[in-house]
């Protein structure tokens, strides 16, 4: 059966992609924002995943807002990403794994979420840009890729109790695939920030270190905020703070932080990182 390992959250901002095409990750602006991530790595290595599980936010490579899904899957052979228009590399295609998407899609349905099915599918900066932070110096991706979207653009927003509840279904479905995988679940965007309006710049930092101290133990008291709640505290596009939600959700284990980073500012946006293992119920049983 497949075995979830545990689960990597991480912001997604453009304006990483351009640091890297530029090496600046040594540059005093961004270093502290970089040096958050070789442990991340490392513990990739160590856990050696087969397949990403990612939860995030499509921002109109693939989704515009006359037709925008509230959770979508994908279930495509490859996934290729585009210029966006943010002066970022593209990269080489991720390949996709049918079979676990198509395992997922048939859970969420069983578990009364209305999901679209993506049968072709881009995926933008928001996968792109934690796979090229994760694997820094990959030739070819290591994973393979199964994507879920979470509308986090235009209301009305999923609640987080219902995100956590995706997360969770999609947990379950993953262990009861009959294939012998290690599975990483991410969950990408956030942390707290807004772009536009008369709000552009809020930053709330003690909400974001207060919502990364429950992710790890208490998910429940993130699920209790309305969407309003969220953006209220975190701002418009802080809301993608959902997407974290949910791959907290995935894990069905006893759960525990192996390195976090936190970091502020970066393009007007709270920068965050967590590492979370996952020890599978049956196993802390055991013990």
């Amino acid at each position: 059966m497949a075995t979830i390992v545990g689960a990597i959250t991480t912001s997604h901002i453009p304006s990483i992609g351009k640091a890297i095409a530029r090496n600046l990750q040594q540059d005093p602006y961004w270093k502290p924002f970089f040096d958050g991530y070789p442990r991340a790595q490392e513990w990739l290595k160590e856990v050696r995943p087969d397949v990403v599980v990612a939860f995030y936010n499509d921002h109109g490579l693939n989704y515009f807002l006359d037709a925008l899904p509230t959770f979508g899957v994908g279930a495509a052979p490859e996934y290729r990403n585009a210029d966006e228009g943010w002066g970022i590399p593209t990269l080489a295609p991720i390949l996709g794994h049918q079979d676990l998407s198509w395992h997922v899609i048939e859970g969420l349905v069983d578990a009364d979420f209305d999901v679209t099915t993506c049968q072709q599918m881009l995926v933008d900066h928001a996968v792109s840009l934690p796979f090229a932070l994760l694997w820094p110096d990959a030739e070819a991706w290591p994973v393979r890729l199964v994507p879920i979207t979470i509308n986090t653009l235009q209301y009305p927003f999923p609640s987080p109790a219902r995100c956590l509840g995706l997360g969770q279904a999609v947990g379950r479905a993953i262990e009861s695939f009959d294939e012998d995988l290690r599975v990483v679940v991410f969950g990408t965007g956030g942390l707290s920030h807004q772009l536009d309006g008369t709000r552009a710049g809020h930053i709330n930092k003690p909400f974001d270190l207060m919502c990364m101290e429950k992710l790890v133990d208490d998910p429940q008291a993130l699920a209790r905020y309305s969407a309003l709640d969220l953006v209220r505290e975190a701002g418009a596009q802080g809301f993608e703070l959902v997407n974290w939600i949910a791959a907290r959700g995935a894990l069905t284990g006893a759960v525990s932080q192996v390195h976090s980073n936190y970091h502020i500012p970066i393009s007007n946006t709270a920068a965050g990182l967590m590492v979370l293992e996952n020890r599978p119920a049956a196993m802390a049983r055991a013990a």
